[in-house]
């Protein structure tokens, strides 16, 4: 074969290579997940399934937003009840349940009732402002809806229970269904984030009827965070008028679900007038709700000897609302 022949086979090779990579997909641009899908649970003694860190949500620029979920023996689908820590919105993480009850003792509680229990982590005050908070607890509620035939659970009967601030954001996610300018955009978006009942346990649900927020003197803040944590969490700004659509109490209609109100009458960093004010506005809306004060108790409820009656009829209360099943 001569130089030219060899030539001409050369160009002909390269056009028909030329020619198949232009027919081919070029490669796509690489999106970041907005989730994580759920990986293969942890099983326990008990036969209950867990599922340790769950991604639910990966916003760009935060950390990824987890939760942990335990869900009772059997197929199921279970009900769900969603935990929300508190910590005035600048501690704490998914694995605070209750400060003054061990963690796993709680959980077997709600597992023993048949009830799913999914605690979940959200941006404090120093990673992003309010309604940050209230979108990523709605982005939870969206991942198990969305995933909740995969993890055995009823997407119909979800409930939310938080303490403290976290009482607050559970009061919000519940008085705000099929609210589309509050639902956010991270994680999973499309299903909406409706619950059937909610729990609060000495929670803040009217920030402009409390001036203050500050913590006790033995827990130190930076001293670049100032000591106004509702102002920490409002973007820093001493304006009363952002306080308004932060507050449970602004957004209560008769439509809210049924709420369990437990709240210290001696709660020397959230008023129990707190509890008594979100109470007026259910009550006046025609909405079903149930306060049970505990007398001179402080805040957290350390110490109080009823807090083992307090676990039982938060549970009970749970069941019966999350049996009747999707509102």
């Amino acid at each position: 074969m001569t130089e030219r022949h060899l030539d001409l086979d050369l160009n002909q090779h390269l056009d028909q290579v030329q020619h198949q990579h232009q027919g081919q997909d070029q490669p796509q641009a690489w999106t970041p997940p907005r989730f994580l899908p759920p990986a293969e649970p942890l099983r326990r003694a008990d036969g209950s399934r867990h599922h340790p860190g769950v991604s639910y949500a990966t916003p760009p620029g935060y950390r990824p937003l987890k939760l942990d979920l335990w869900v009772p023996e059997g197929d199921g689908p279970h009900p769900v009840v969603v935990f929300v820590h508190g910590g005035a919105w600048a501690l704490g993480d998914r694995g605070d349940l209750l400060p003054a009850q061990d963690t796993s003792a709680v959980i077997d509680l709600l597992l023993a009732a048949d009830l799913a229990v999914a605690s979940i982590d959200y941006r404090l005050s120093r990673e992003a402002v309010f309604p940050a908070q209230l979108h990523d607890t709605k982005s939870a509620v969206r991942y198990l809806r969305r995933h909740a035939e995969q993890l055995g659970l009823d997407s119909g009967r979800m409930a939310v229970w938080g303490e403290s601030a976290g009482a607050h954001l559970a009061a919000l996610l519940a008085l705000t269904a099929n609210r589309a300018e509050l639902e956010g955009d991270i994680g999973v978006t499309g299903p909406d984030s409706p619950v059937v009942a909610a729990v609060g346990w000495y929670g803040i649900y009217d920030l402009a009827a409390l001036p203050k927020l500050v913590l006790p003197l033995d827990i130190t803040l930076p001293p670049d965070m100032g000591q106004d944590l509702i102002e920490q969490l409002l973007g820093g700004v001493a304006d009363p008028e952002l306080a308004v659509p932060a507050s449970p109490v602004t957004h209560v209609t008769a439509d809210a679900p049924p709420f369990l109100l437990i709240h210290g009458t001696a709660d020397s960093l959230v008023p129990f007038e707190q509890s008594l004010l979100l109470e007026k506005s259910l009550l006046t809306h025609g909405a079903e709700v149930q306060l049970i004060p505990v007398e001179d108790a402080d805040h957290g409820l350390f110490g109080a000897p009823e807090l083992p009656t307090l676990l039982q009829q938060t549970v009970a209360f749970l069941v019966t609302h999350l049996q009747e099943g999707s509102r």
